[in-house]
């Protein structure tokens, strides 16, 4: 049983089959579209189709005043690509811990991290599941500071009724395919800010106005852009977007309930008024349990399993560069070690959950 499946069919195969014959290959009518739907799913005023999310946090951060020597708050437990962009931009990550029933940023530890060359806090949305926004953004407000959603896991996840990638500054999606939709590589800015807007459309295409005759390059760009082939992709995935949530739901739900009486796990946890997108299903095994050698005994059985992600002060060049010690981030720390991902993705039956705990019992047994 694999870790996720695209959910993907003949929908995606005829609206690319449009863009082939349309022999118009770069970003073009069917990127504007799913830009619009995106956007209009979100709920803000702009959205900027790119290449990755990466590349997306990239030039959020950009277009947000971030400039070399300044300093972005962000959780320490998350893929590497967060603070990976914050030191493309030139800039310093500076390392949070988390609060280990979520998997997301502490928000009570963002003020103490602050200093005189912060210039912006960058929380992440884990596995599908909004941040606490209201604290963050309280922080936010009182140093001036914008606040850039990575949410790269987390489209259809809701804080008290918002969507993420609305709650910030500006928030950065993912369409890669573990994601909850997917162009098979792919990102998305949203924002509602005029001025970050306006630098993003200028960022993203070599720093370029189109004007009526030729291009005026008026700042040092990108090529960020997606192209019209994923941009069908996306289009077509946005119409099965409601149904992947419900399903995904779902099964996190059934997970919930084959998972209690499994000894030597805690089950991921749901503040109330936030909604879960599930894009992963992540658990936290106990103190002592060797998660390593359950991912392999777990694979030995046909059931693809995985860590929840990464401890990044724990990594060779965060470790090399920035020598923080564990005991600065005791919760990253735990998690990196400790949390296990399970297969999640629509086409999965309760059955196949039920398997899946019942292997999990028999491995930790």
């Amino acid at each position: 049983m694999r870790l996720n499946v695209p959910l993907t069919g003949a929908e995606e195969l005829a609206l690319v089959e449009e863009v082939l014959e349309s022999g118009y290959l770069t970003q073009g009518p069917k990127v504007t579209e799913f830009e619009r739907l995106v956007t209009e799913y979100v709920g803000t005023d702009h959205g900027f189709a790119t290449s990755s999310a990466t590349t997306g946090l990239h030039i959020a951060l950009h277009a947000a005043g971030v400039r070399p020597g300044d300093e972005v708050i962000i959780p320490d437990f998350s893929f590497p690509a967060t603070a990976n962009a914050v030191i493309q931009q030139g800039a310093i990550p500076v390392f949070v811990d988390i609060e280990l029933e979520t998997f997301n940023i502490n928000a009570s530890l963002i003020e103490a991290a602050i200093t005189e060359r912060t210039r912006a806090i960058m929380p992440v949305h884990a596995f599908g599941l909004p941040a606490d926004m209201d604290p963050i953004n309280g922080v936010a407000k009182k140093y001036n500071l914008p606040v850039i959603e990575d949410a790269a896991c987390a489209l259809g996840g809701t804080y008290k009724g918002r969507q993420a990638g609305s709650l910030g500054t500006a928030g950065v999606f993912s369409f890669h395919p573990r994601k909850i939709i997917t162009t098979g590589e792919g990102g998305l800015v949203t924002t509602s800010n005029e001025e970050i807007a306006e630098k993003i459309s200028v960022l993203r295409t070599h720093g370029s106005v189109r004007g009526s005759h030729f291009m005026s390059f008026i700042d040092a760009g990108y090529n960020y852009r997606l192209s019209d082939v994923l941009g069908a992709i996306g289009v077509a995935q946005m119409a099965r977007l409601d149904g992947i949530l419900e399903r995904r739901r779902e099964l996190g739900i059934h997970y919930a309930q084959e998972l209690r009486g499994v000894a030597g796990v805690t089950a991921p946890v749901v503040p109330a008024e936030t909604r879960h997108a599930f894009q992963s299903y992540v658990v936290l095994l106990d103190e002592g349990i060797d998660r390593n050698a359950v991912i392999d005994r777990m694979r030995e059985r046909d059931i693809e399993t995985t860590l929840g992600t990464y401890s990044m002060h724990l990594q060779p060049y965060f470790s090399e560069r920035f020598g923080i010690s564990d005991e600065q981030l005791p919760m990253a720390t735990r998690a990196h070690h400790s949390a296990l991902t399970l297969p999640l993705y629509p086409q999965l039956t309760e059955d196949d959950v039920r398997a899946v705990c019942n292997t999990l019992a028999e491995v930790l047994s």
